[in-house]
């Protein structure tokens, strides 16, 4: 597993990381932090476009940071 950190720029309120700390919950992956302030979404996983599926699935588009 590794520390994926994905830019959301789409996310701007609780309601936002409410909604992606769901989908993220529902798909198994416990492991991670959202900052509204740096609208940025952390998680400790191996697949990154099985996470960036999950976020976009829950109606925010995310780009993996290099």
């Amino acid at each position: 597993m590794s520390k994926l950190v994905f830019s959301v720029p789409d996310m701007s309120c609780n309601h936002c990381r409410m909604r992606i700390s769901k989908a993220l919950e529902s798909a198994g992956l416990n492991a991670f932090e959202i900052s509204l302030e740096e609208k940025t979404v952390t998680v400790e996983a191996s697949d990154a476009e099985a996470v960036r599926a999950v976020i976009d699935e829950a109606g925010y588009d995310a780009v993996l940071k290099s």
